[in-house]
């Protein structure tokens, strides 16, 4: 199982956190893509790519509203070519670049056109005119011009010269499972680190695949997956306190809850879906980081010693999925317990779970 850490995009810093991710035996670098909020995620990657030499890059995630699928593809297989072969393309239906741009997350028609497309193009195909998403009241069609020739589709030429670079959607409500498993090469499920809520995605997942004539093994699962390494219990709940509360609120998002869940874990969704408040977005001194439970915590994070961390993680191995991405303290958490942390990751899991072991 390749094990991967999370970062945002700031250029100069990514390049920093990448050599030291890679050295410290990390498989791959995420970077956020949240333009209010942090640099562009695809400069980060790049410059990243240069001081690096194995670590694996990739979004984490951009998602279908900001930019043009041509020019995602463009831009993720711009850092593939950087990094010789090393890019993922990760894409969800997007939170806070969305939110600070007074929207909410993509309705599910558009974001399943959009992967369409994307696959089209990092494929080196074609995307029809017409399915372009460009409002005409924006740009009107290119027959206005009256060219004497023009294209005849939507097509980047250069990126079928090489390899393709993998779309990974994050994904935690059966709809977007269901379509991410007709059009990803991976899905990351967002759905905590609970073994019975991810085996309920993988199953999902697979039988959508099969029902609709395709291969239930031809897909790859990961997740995202909140760690805080530490003996001390109540420091590691700390350490992962703000990151849960993005994570965890994306299965009551829109009011509903969908998987297995208990009473008191629907509960405690549903409080934090009232309490969220986007401008302490992460934070883990935010009201509502104080709705997570330490029983919610215990489920939905990993939190405590290397050894229980390492018993979870490879309990979600053993489910099926070949990746997991890590995101450990944010901001208002303790800096020095924060270092302390990820430190004792890198000593004892990391090493823990390699396949030599």
């Amino acid at each position: 199982m390749q094990l991967w850490t999370t970062t945002v995009a700031s250029p100069r810093g990514t390049m920093r956190v990448a050599r030291q991710a890679e050295e410290a035996g990390w498989d791959g670098l995420l970077v956020v893509d949240s333009q209010n909020l942090s640099g562009d995620p695809y400069v980060a990657l790049a410059l990243a790519a240069t001081v690096t030499s194995r670590l694996g890059l990739g979004t984490g995630v951009t998602n279908s509203i900001t930019r043009h699928a041509a020019v995602t593809a463009n831009s993720i297989t711009s850092v593939n070519r950087v990094s010789n072969g090393r890019a993922v393309l990760g894409i969800g239906r997007g939170d806070s670049a969305l939110a600070h741009l007074g929207r909410a997350p993509a309705r599910l028609a558009q974001f399943e056109r959009y992967l369409r497309q994307l696959q089209a193009y990092l494929s080196g195909d074609s995307v029809p005119f017409e399915e372009i998403d460009i409002p005409l009241d924006a740009a009107p069609p290119m027959s206005v011009l009256e060219l004497a020739n023009a294209p005849a589709a939507s097509r980047i030429a250069w990126i079928a010269e090489g390899a393709k670079v993998p779309v990974e959607v994050a994904a935690s409500g059966p709809k977007v499972i269901a379509m991410s498993a007709l059009h990803a090469e991976r899905i990351m499920f967002t759905l905590g680190a609970d073994v019975e809520r991810i085996a309920w995605g993988i199953d999902l997942a697979r039988r959508t695949r099969a029902q609709a004539g395709l291969d239930p093994d031809g897909i790859a699962f990961g997740a995202y997956v909140n760690c805080g390494c530490h003996p001390d219990l109540g420091v590691a709940r700390s350490l992962v306190r703000g990151g849960l509360t993005t994570f965890a609120r994306f299965s009551v998002m829109h009011g509903q809850t969908s998987g297995p869940l208990s009473g008191q874990d629907r509960d405690v969704l549903h409080a934090l879906r009232n309490a969220y408040d986007m401008r302490a977005h992460t934070r883990g001194d935010s009201r509502q980081a104080t709705t997570l439970t330490d029983a919610f915590i215990a489920r939905f994070a990993i939190v405590g010693p290397p050894d229980v961390c390492i018993g979870r993680l490879q309990a979600l191995a053993r489910l099926g999925l070949d990746k997991i991405a890590t995101s450990g303290a944010t901001r208002g958490a303790d800096a020095n317990d924060a270092a302390a942390a990820r430190a004792l990751f890198e000593k004892e899991v990391l090493p823990a779970l390699r396949p030599s072991h």
